[in-house]
């Protein structure tokens, strides 16, 4: 009998296809967030950064993996959760959470002279339990997105 595997992959994936070069888009940042729930206010000592992820696109232009987000100006402890642990907590309260991808395309093309669209935001509508995975297509003057499988 084979061993389980360990996890090779978040249930919320991103593919980047630098369409103008016909290649994948590699090292680009991406930002996964979760959005807070409509009608609600933040809890007092409730953690942001514990919604928020980050990683490059891979060679292939592909994240499979995200890390948790500590900005430039956090101090302390380094952040130590997975997107698993706060889908998890999602899913226990809610069939349906809302999450943005912000892809750096101001970074990734170099500057503001280079693309019309300095970042796209893609904002989506997570179901329990659902793998999800957000494929762009990306050119300095257009982008296409869709649900991929």
């Amino acid at each position: 009998m084979a061993e389980p595997t360990p996890q090779t992959k978040d249930r919320i994936t991103c593919h980047v296809l630098d369409t103008r070069l016909g290649k994948p888009a590699k090292g680009m940042r991406v930002k996964l967030e979760l959005s807070p729930p409509a009608n609600t206010q933040p809890h007092h000592g409730a953690t942001p950064a514990a919604r928020v992820f980050e990683s490059h696109t891979d060679d292939d232009g592909r994240i499979k993996v995200w890390l948790p987000y500590s900005s430039a100006t956090s101090s302390g402890e380094v952040p130590v959760y997975t997107l698993d642990d706060v889908l998890g907590a999602v899913d226990e309260s809610n069939d349906r959470s809302r999450w943005t991808l912000r892809f750096d395309t101001l970074g990734y093309f170099g500057g503001e002279d280079q693309t019309f669209f300095p970042e796209v935001t893609v904002v989506f509508t997570v179901k329990r339990g659902e793998h999800y995975h957000v494929p762009v297509l990306l050119s300095p003057y257009s982008y296409t997105t869709y649900r991929g499988s």
